[in-house]
């Protein structure tokens, strides 16, 4: 601080703050030689542990951005030596884990992940504690009371007790948004890239309670039947710009953030989408893809809360997930957020 500095505080109230719910897993990232054929050998050529998941990743990535206001985790976890890897990890970056609860009867979740660099990363999991969270697991209205303002659930697809869609044609996940509505938060959802059937149907019911979207063009499509890349791979932009509509036609009440790795679409009701295309990342300098998407959706819930403009938001994402690819794991390769600001002048000053 300079002399004659003069340094507002504010209260709680004031700061704000995001609380993640959703899936708190154990990752442990097996770095291969090769991605063998089956019945052959590839050697593990290094090995590294991390928290992964959707509000576990999202959550930290907003601590090592320096996000200012408080943050909060939600979500159940098992009773055991990995549970509280889970909790020490979020107690050291400074996040509230009061609302992560143990359950004795289930084992923390835990992927083992199996990642060529270079190339698409493969996930073995078993989901574990992460399987019996519902929506009354999780109370939205102690978090708004505390002054809480954005309410981050993810992944939907990932958490068979908030998927489930009972008789009365509800899920837990619709309920859980409604109730964190209901309070006066924000809600923020994300997904995974699910091959169940039944993934529209699930995430459909959810959408009229969610305010902010952030999916990749994958969940889009599958959210939608639209197809948003051609046999070849190439991105199909006119399927991605009609995917962002339907969903918002679907219920999806802000905005709906579809992000790939060339470019993001921010749909609006009643506006014309904003269109944004990454800096392309050099191959040789990625060294695994886990949680480019985490991170990309941690800087814009950090954006949203701070009221910023759309296309500030999506240049420091973008510049999110690039930095996340350097690193092994979910979360190791985010830095904070001067770093993104300051590559974004750079790149506005290059165009």
């Amino acid at each position: 601080m300079r002399a004659g500095e003069v340094v507002h505080h504010r209260d709680s109230h004031e700061q704000g703050g995001i609380v993640c719910a959703g899936n708190f897993i154990i990752d442990r990232v097996h770095t291969l030689s090769y991605w063998p054929d089956q019945g052959n050998l590839a050697y593990i050529l290094h090995q590294d542990l991390g928290v992964g998941g959707g509000a576990a990743n999202v959550v930290t990535d907003l601590a090592s951005l320096g996000f200012p206001g408080k943050l909060a985790a939600a979500g159940c976890i098992g009773a055991d030596q990995d549970g509280e890897i889970v909790k020490a990890r979020l107690a050291d970056a400074g996040i509230d884990a009061g609302g992560l609860l143990a359950l004795a009867d289930r084992v923390t979740a835990h992927t083992h992940v199996m990642n060529v660099p270079g190339q698409n990363r493969t996930f073995f999991y078993h989901g574990g504690a992460n399987d019996a969270l519902t929506d009354a697991h999780v109370s939205p209205e102690i978090f708004a009371k505390a002054g809480y303002r954005l309410f981050y659930l993810g992944y939907l697809m990932l958490l068979p007790g908030l998927d489930r869609i009972g008789p009365e044609g509800r899920s837990g996940a619709s309920r859980l948004l409604e109730s964190a509505r209901r309070a006066g938060l924000t809600t923020c959802v994300d997904f995974v890239s699910s091959e169940d059937p039944e993934f529209a149907a699930k995430v459909g019911v959810a959408l009229p309670f969610c305010d902010f979207l952030i999916i990749n063009e994958i969940e889009a499509g599958r959210a939608t039947g639209v197809t948003v890349r051609n046999a070849k791979g190439d991105l199909f932009e006119a399927g991605l710009l009609e995917a962002g509509e339907r969903l918002l036609a679907a219920g999806v009440g802000k905005a709906a953030i579809i992000h790939a790795p060339e470019i993001c679409c921010w749909f609006a009701p009643g506006a014309s989408p904003i269109v944004t295309r990454s800096r392309p990342v050099d191959p040789h300098d990625i060294v695994s893809t886990v949680g480019a998407g985490d991170a990309f959706c941690a800087a814009v819930l950090y954006g949203l809360h701070e009221n910023w403009p759309v296309e500030h938001i999506c240049a420091v994402a973008h510049g999110a997930a690039a930095h996340c690819l350097a690193g092994a794991t979910a979360t190791d390769g985010i830095p904070g957020m001067e770093v993104l600001l300051e590559d974004m002048k750079e790149k506005a000053a290059q165009s």
